[in-house]
């Protein structure tokens, strides 16, 4: 793949309005669900990255017929008829490209009885093992759900029958959480998930599966319940809810230019766990239906503070990067305890480069207030990293060179020309070689 870079010259407040796209975390799931559907489905609102290709080219693999439409005010739809798949493989090397294929495990059990798959990639922030998922289906009668089973870096499912089960998380896991969601939709009987992940891309695939016909119950809560069907019938259109990350991104890029910028086609509530962290700081933000303003009274003080991140609806750690950045320039020292990743904490080599003032201890990381960054040649080392470099590239005196900024596009919709909307000088620029290419 190509790399390439951004090229930001910072300095610039962020002023306007921005349109906030569907949610990455919750249409990769999504997806994943729609291919066991019986009948034909369409999803409205779908963010127009990287990743969503990805997976639309795994799911057409399989036998799926996926059309796209653009609608007039650029927003993406898909037609999606998965009737025509004709296989439990999801082995493409395509596959390890992103994290959420594996998803496609308890699509295809769910679907087919079967499900072998290429074993999934993504950022790299420490272990992400998937033992938590492989423990439920060998609870739902799946054999060959162990590591030891893994082949060539594949893993093959066979359940005869696929049964409904009690499910205990030993740990809060979004992606088990839904892949077991997944597999019991079509499973026999009933199945109950205890101590599941609550996010709002959790309600959003189970609120897509009833939409479908499935019987789920207790989804946003510490206890699922789903009852089993035979099919789900489909022939219905949902749409995907909006990306709280991409939201808080924004939020976060108007208050270290002390810009004013208002973000819509939100959820405020979803927004609270940042929302309430900026008003600590010093930031206004103000709250409608459907948008929230950011911006800086400027007789206010900006003042540090302490976060941790936490499943929800505690802080979430794909918005912990962007927000040491916000924490870099408020007075005093702040503290980010990152209790969700082991190794999270990756690109702050690239923010001192910046002339941040970060030390790390263990999952904690001491942040000293600055005046300002500093321009520098910086890489993303993963999505919400880049993210946060382009806040802070923004904030910063003079031109910054983002390189392989190709991850941050795997989950910001068009985020160039969103910012040059809201006044920022941003460009694409070819990469300019100082780092090594690596595949993440």
């Amino acid at each position: 793949m190509e790399s390439y870079s951004y090229k930001i010259t910072g300095g610039k407040p962020l002023k306007g309005h921005v349109n906030i796209s569907g949610s990455k975390n919750a249409v990769l799931g999504i997806l994943a669900a729609s291919m066991m559907v019986d009948g034909t489905c369409t999803l409205e609102n779908v963010p127009d990255i990287s990743d969503v290709h990805v997976m639309v080219k795994i799911c057409e693999s399989l036998g799926a017929k996926i059309e796209t439409e653009l609608a007039p005010e650029g927003s993406v739809t898909l037609h999606i008829d998965p009737r025509g798949i004709d296989t439990y493989k999801a082995t493409d090397p395509g596959v390890s490209k992103i994290r959420a294929s594996y998803y496609l495990l308890g699509a295809l059990l769910g679907r087919c009885g079967k499900a072998s798959l290429r074993m999934p990639g993504g950022c790299d922030f420490g272990q992400r093992p998937i033992d938590l998922h492989l423990k439920a289906f060998r609870l739902m009668g799946a054999k060959g759900a162990d590591y030891r089973n893994i082949n060539g870096g594949i893993i093959t499912l066979n359940a005869d029958p696929l049964r409904g089960a009690k499910i205990f998380l030993d740990i809060v896991s979004v992606g088990a959480t839904i892949n077991v969601m997944l597999a019991a939709a079509k499973a026999q009987g009933n199945t109950t998930i205890v101590n599941a992940a609550k996010e709002p891309h959790i309600v959003d695939v189970a609120n897509f599966l009833n939409a479908m016909g499935a019987r789920i119950k207790g989804a946003g809560t510490d206890t699922i319940k789903i009852q089993g069907v035979s099919t789900l019938p489909g022939n219905f259109t949902y749409s995907i809810i909006p990306d709280q990350i991409e939201a808080g991104t924004y939020m976060i890029a108007a208050a270290v230019t002390n810009g004013d910028v208002t973000v819509h086609n939100i959820i405020p509530t979803h927004m609270d766990p940042l929302s309430s962290k900026m008003r600590e700081m010093g930031y206004t933000i103000d709250e409608g239906d459907d948008y929230v303003r950011v911006y800086r009274d400027p007789e206010e003080q900006i003042w540090g503070t302490n976060v941790k991140t936490a499943p929800y609806p505690g802080f979430p750690t794909d918005l912990q990067p962007q927000t040491v950045v916000l924490l870099c320039l408020s007075q005093g020292q702040s503290k980010m305890d990152e209790d969700v990743w082991e190794n999270r904490y990756q690109y702050i080599p690239e923010l001192i480069r910046m002339g941040a003032n970060i030390n790390i201890f263990d999952h904690v990381a001491l942040v000293n207030g600055i005046d300002h960054f500093n321009c520098a040649q910086v890489k993303a080392t993963d999505l919400r990293a880049g993210a946060a470099l382009v806040c802070a590239a923004l904030a910063a005196d003079g031109t910054t060179y983002i390189d392989e900024a190709r991850r941050i596009d795997r989950g910001y919709e068009k985020i160039v020309d969103k910012l040059k909307s809201l006044g920022a000088d941003i460009e694409v620029a070819s990469s300019v070689g100082f780092y090594v290419d690596t595949e993440a």
